[in-house]
């Protein structure tokens, strides 16, 4: 069975943008008899609060959008709200780390901008070059007694093309090697948003997702580190 989602952050009103992707979603399960999935990505904990996503949702049923599993629905895959779902999220994150596909980063916010900058200047996409990736325990208990506080970072596989099947610009080719390892958990231990929507849409078995396409029709970047764990957790 199709099933799409909106997933909003509610930290405002529904833009235009916003009530464009949830209507598409819905039309398209509408249209394919599928599920659509309202959920809140409310992981923002300073700027999100519950009146806007009560105005978010009062504005869907304004514009007659009527979900049938999410937030004040319900449903089998439950709760809706990402910092209900931390749990989960801690989960999946001791799961990578246990496998090798995830480590901690204790690279400081000057380490990292100082590499920004040099691969900028050398004409190569900014990105992180993995100096965390093989620390050993004498150096990770050097960096906490530094009182650095880690982040986790996901290993991007090295040397693959990673493959996404867009219905508009059909097949788009991805190399791995140009995305660098990211963060998917902070260092306060708040997954990030492109950690936590793969994770709700495995266990929401979310089929199809809508995207919303920038001026020149480029695919969204994000699509790429989304693709990489989504084949690991669905494997």
């Amino acid at each position: 069975m199709l099933k799409v989602r909106f997933a909003p952050s509610p930290t405002g009103p529904l833009h235009i943008g916003g009530a464009r992707s949830a209507l598409f979603n819905y039309l398209l399960a509408r249209k394919e008899n599928g599920v659509f999935i309202v959920r809140s990505e409310d992981t923002d904990i300073e700027r999100s609060s519950r009146e806007s996503e009560h105005n978010i949702l009062e504005a869907l049923r304004w514009l007659s959008i009527q979900w049938n599993e999410g937030i004040e629905v319900g449903g089998e895959n439950g709760p809706y709200r990402q910092t209900e779902r931390l749990e989960l999220y801690r989960e999946y994150t001791d799961k990578l780390m246990a496998q090798g596909n995830a480590y901690h980063c204790y690279c400081s916010e000057e380490e990292l901008e100082q590499e920004r900058q040099d691969l900028t200047a050398q004409g190569e996409t900014p990105r992180y070059l993995g100096k965390c990736r093989n620390l050993t325990d004498e150096q990770r208990k050097e960096y906490e007694a530094q009182g650095r506080k880690p982040v986790v970072r996901f290993r991007v596989p090295e040397g693959e093309q990673i493959v996404i099947n867009d219905r508009v610009r059909g097949e788009v080719i991805f190399e791995s090697d140009g995305i660098g390892d990211y963060v998917i958990v902070k260092s306060d231990g708040i997954p990030t948003y492109n950690f936590a929507v793969v994770i709700d849409d495995v266990t929401m078995s979310v089929t199809h997702v809508i995207r919303q396409a920038n001026g020149n029709k480029e695919p969204v970047p994000s699509f790429p580190t989304k693709l990489c764990l989504r084949t690991i957790f669905s494997s």
